[in-house]
């Protein structure tokens, strides 16, 4: 899809795309090449900006359809542990008349199984397997459920778009909308096109790729400039936690955007305890558009919830775009370029805000500039690693219990580092990512925000 844009040729020739692919007759992991070519055609839709099935939603996060297949429906399933046993402790414990005896196990009745979980606690032989489908288990705000016909619904009015779903699923049935094709095009009839790259992002493709790396490539493929911004918002958080400090209200931090949409979706009664500062996304496109009020700014990193950011009418000039690392690479293959070594000189940010994407790097980035201006540093922070420990700081929050004076909320477990779109996971990324940012200088904060 990149490739076509780029020649101009995907509004004439986009329903080639899957034979092209897919030229047949015989199906390569399908049960037939029809079914392949649908999920061809309904993910260049996403690949577009475009709901897969041609409904208008606004979700970021959807389901392709054709490709929902293969897990079991019921999700209490009996294996050949049975033993079939005279105990029958499984049919005993079913409130639900859903189990029987068959000829050499138990059977249960999908039709009358309530999935309580009853039968699988109360086999003695664990012979009865908890089949919870992958998607499902990954989502943090249960917004996963299925329809008649086994394929997976996701409720809107609960998904916190931090796409956990997208890469749990075996059959890739889920996806994210990419907005590939509109940057490109923006490129192509000369707008002033920034990136603007993640601090995440940096160790991700290895010791070699620097953020110099980037900034040459995305050059190349037509990019105006990258720009960073971790530093922007510690700044403005500071002082915003030191006020509210003063007057003991406590209050969590804002740039994790899958967060955000957890307060505003399942904790409404908790926004006015959410910081105002805007993300580094947010701060780094004000910026570089009151430079020049005509940039389009666009974001790059391993973060699926951004995508909801930017849709966000509510926020002023907040990036115009958002994409994840592979989505960009994808662009650069397409015009082939690649991401080549650089020497690691390009430092747009200081230490604390390189490490801004990792769990627990908010803290430490306010906490110094705290510090750097005099204020009280020495107060509690809750940092919260991953959906789980999230929603346990907001329910405590919530009824009053909260031990700490503040809460630092980050879905992904390790923080953006973590994201659903990452290239190697935090483990495989922190020998390189250590490197690269220990060759950095040990500039301040607020030193590096008058450098700029």
């Amino acid at each position: 899809v990149a490739k076509m844009a780029w020649e101009g040729r995907l509004e004439q020739h986009r329903e080639e795309i899957p034979y092209k692919m897919l030229p047949g007759p015989k199906a390569q992991f399908r049960c037939c090449i029809y079914r392949e070519r649908e999920i061809i055609r309904e993910r260049v839709r996403l690949a577009e900006g475009l709901c897969p099935s041609g409904k208008d939603t606004k979700n970021i996060v959807q389901v392709i359809s054709s490709a929902c297949e293969g897990c079991p429906i019921a999700r209490y399933v009996v294996t050949d542990n049975c033993q079939k046993c005279m105990g029958k402790a499984c049919q005993n414990s079913c409130n639900f008349g859903a189990i029987s005896m068959g000829h050499d196990r138990a059977y249960i009745d999908p039709e009358k199984c309530k999935e309580c979980g009853k039968c699988s606690q109360a086999c003695p032989y664990n012979a009865i397997a908890d089949l919870t489908r992958p998607c499902k288990r990954s989502c943090p705000v249960d917004a996963i459920t299925m329809d008649e016909d086994g394929i997976v619904v996701i409720d809107e009015s609960k998904c916190i778009q931090c796409g956990a779903c997208i890469h749990s699923c075996p059959f890739g049935a889920i996806g994210s909308k990419t907005f590939l094709v509109d940057v490109i095009n923006l490129i192509k009839a000369g707008k002033k096109v920034v990136a603007m790259v993640a601090p995440a992002t940096e160790g991700q493709y290895g010791p070699e790729i620097t953020m110099a790396s980037w900034r040459t490539a995305l050059k190349k493929i037509g990019f105006a400039d990258m720009a960073l911004g971790g530093d922007l918002t510690a700044a403005a958080e500071a002082a915003e936690w030191a006020e509210a400090y003063k007057e003991g209200k406590k209050m969590t931090t804002s740039c994790c955007p899958a967060f955000v949409n957890m307060i505003k979706q399942h904790y409404p009664m908790l926004l006015d305890n959410m910081s105002t500062t805007v993300s580094p996304m947010c701060a780094v496109s004000r910026m570089l558009k009151e430079e020049d009020p005509e940039t389009i700014t666009v974001f790059i990193g391993p973060c699926i919830a951004k995508k909801s950011e930017t849709l966000d009418l509510n926020i002023k000039d907040n990036a115009d775009y958002a994409m994840t690392l592979g989505e960009a690479h994808a662009m650069m293959v397409a015009k082939g370029v690649d991401l080549e070594p650089e020497e690691n000189t390009l430092q747009q940010g200081s230490v604390f805000g390189k490490r801004f994407g990792n769990g627990g790097g908010v803290t430490a980035a306010v906490l110094e500039c705290l510090k750097e201006t005099g204020e009280n540093a020495d107060i509690n922070v809750m940092k919260c690693n991953g959906a789980a420990e999230c929603k346990k700081a907001l329910m405590l929050l919530k009824i009053g219990k909260l031990p700490d004076d503040f809460v630092e909320g980050m879905v992904c477990v390790g923080g953006c580092v973590g994201g659903p779109s990452k290239h190697k996971s935090e483990t495989e990324a922190k020998k390189a990512r250590d490197l690269l940012i220990g060759q950095a200088d040990k500039r301040e904060v607020h030193e590096n925000l008058k450098m700029q």
